[in-house]
């Protein structure tokens, strides 16, 4: 049988957003919103904005979008590994 990891890294994450496909948009001159599309075709948002447009600056964006897309991976990517692991445990347990 084969084990499967009991835990979410960084690592992990951030190879699934270098693997993605990225769009970016700037509303308003001072928020960008970054589109990720997964190697599964799964979309997450990353979002950066400022007070007042003057500071801002898209590569900064771009960094902090990139940060917030990650934080909404864990949850996903936790969620994911916990229904794994429930699901082998249940298959074990049949056997």
């Amino acid at each position: 049988m084969e084990a499967i990891e009991t835990k979410v890294t960084l690592e992990h994450l951030s190879a699934l957003i270098e693997g993605a496909e990225m769009q970016c948009a700037v509303f308003w001159e001072k928020e960008l919103v970054v589109s990720y599309k997964l190697p599964n075709g799964f979309t997450v948002l990353g979002r950066a904005g400022v007070v007042d447009p003057k500071n801002f600056v898209f590569e900064i964006g771009r960094d902090v979008a990139k940060k917030d897309a990650i934080n909404q991976l864990w949850q996903l990517e936790g969620y994911l590994l916990q229904e794994r692991l429930f699901r082998k445990n249940q298959q074990d347990n049949s056997d």
